[in-house]
């Protein structure tokens, strides 16, 4: 039997958007701070606050938008989104003051919240069912491949073209996007309004309840990996590393990427628990060995094996997540899902710093992460796998 096509015009338009949507966020992750302190002579505090008034916007209006896409017309959202987010990046070209800059971030994660729901629900429904996991595992690579590339990019442009050159190109990329998105049509399945959303529960329109516990336990996963995420910098430069900050998220990316194919379709042919053992068993042992290392080899191969712990896990719970409801659904579980990553990152950023300060990076590292992953596992197992052998 042939397989359905996946590398659809539509498919590749949704990643697209999804991964500029994230490469322009991590390259303001890395420069507003730097902005906020060279430009505008702010403090170390005012600079994370940049963080801070994003993470609020995102995080408020997540459930809003999947209410929004699954009562609206999909591509009318996505086009709207864009022209906001054009719009916001333009307005960073006038901003004379930090207040400003903070006002900037609070629409701008509302509209980041928008825009990247809107996209993951369109690409889960032009998806072909039987190749879901394996979409998934795709999509979610842009988000991967965001995260390498963006803080690089933005300090190249920051260093080459200073805070004003970093505002207008993103300008321009953000014109482009939306031309581009313009420019593809898009399947009526996968846009149209559902039908039975003006029959859903208040509370429901919100969040989708049956893709809770996917959610949660996705939230668990990003929880662990915030901590790589928000404290490696640090943690690299207390090993007399900083300058392979850069190449370990290579490395992360490049082994998630390569290992997509094998685990979407494992994940399509065999099911969940096939990929979800072996990528906690991964992650476990990477964390361990990232906690412990003392050499750059070792720091290296600590990236390789939390890449592929990692990359097996974060599409298997999205997936779940969504296929756990209807189609007509999707647009709530996809904004249930990121709302968890959303507020799971954040409490990682918020936490883990203070285990870092008191206990050290190998506490951390060594032995708190892995003892969430552990904790993960085990209710995945009491959820799912035992759940099935008593069914």
């Amino acid at each position: 039997m042939t397989k359905k096509a996946l590398w659809t015009k539509p498919f590749l338009l949704t990643g697209g958007v999804n991964f500029f949507q994230l490469f322009t966020q991590y390259i303001l992750i890395t420069t507003l701070p730097l902005c906020i302190i060279d430009e505008f002579h702010g403090s170390e505090l005012e600079a994370g606050l940049a963080m801070t008034f994003f993470q609020i916007g995102t995080s408020v209006f997540r459930p809003v938008a999947g209410y929004l896409v699954d009562e609206k017309q999909k591509r009318r959202l996505l086009l709207g989104s864009l022209v906001l987010f054009f719009l916001v990046m333009a307005a960073f070209n006038a901003a004379d003051c930090v207040e400003a800059l903070y006002g900037l971030r609070l629409v701008h994660g509302i509209v980041f919240a928008l825009a990247t729901t809107t996209a993951a629900s369109i690409a889960v429904l032009v998806i072909p069912p039987s190749r879901r996991g394996e979409g998934i595992g795709y999509f979610s690579v842009t988000t991967n491949m965001a995260m390498v590339v963006g803080p690089l990019a933005g300090l190249l442009l920051y260093q080459t073209l200073r805070i004003s050159g970093l505002f207008l190109a993103l300008a321009v990329l953000a014109a482009l996007i939306l031309a581009a998105a313009s420019a593809i049509s898009l399947p009526p399945k996968a846009v149209q309004p559902s039908p039975s959303a003006s029959k859903t529960p208040f509370f429901e329109h919100f969040i989708e309840k049956r893709s809770l516990l996917a959610s949660f336990l996705g939230g668990l996963v990003f929880f662990a990996y915030g901590g790589i995420l928000t404290f490696i910098p640090l943690y690299a430069a207390s090993l007399h590393m900083a300058e392979s900050t850069g190449l370990f998220f290579a490395v992360f990316a490049v082994v998630i990427v390569a290992s997509r194919p094998v685990v979407g379709n494992v994940l399509d042919r065999v099911g969940p628990s096939h990929v979800v053992y072996p990528g906690f068993a991964l992650f476990i042992i990477g964390f361990i060995l990232f906690g412990f290392v003392s050499t750059k080899l070792w720091f290296l191969l600590s990236a390789a094996i939390l890449g592929l712990g990692f990359g097996a896990l974060s599409p298997v719970f999205q997936t779940l997540a969504v296929q756990s409801v209807p189609a007509s659904r999707a647009g709530a579980a996809t904004a249930t899902y990121f709302w968890f990553l959303d507020i799971f990152v954040g409490l990682a950023a918020m936490t883990l710093g203070l285990v870092a300060q008191w206990f050290g990076y190998s506490l951390l590292y060594g032995v708190l992460c892995p003892a969430v992953v552990l904790v993960t596992a085990a209710l995945y197992y009491v959820e799912y796998t035992r759940r099935c052998f008593h069914s």
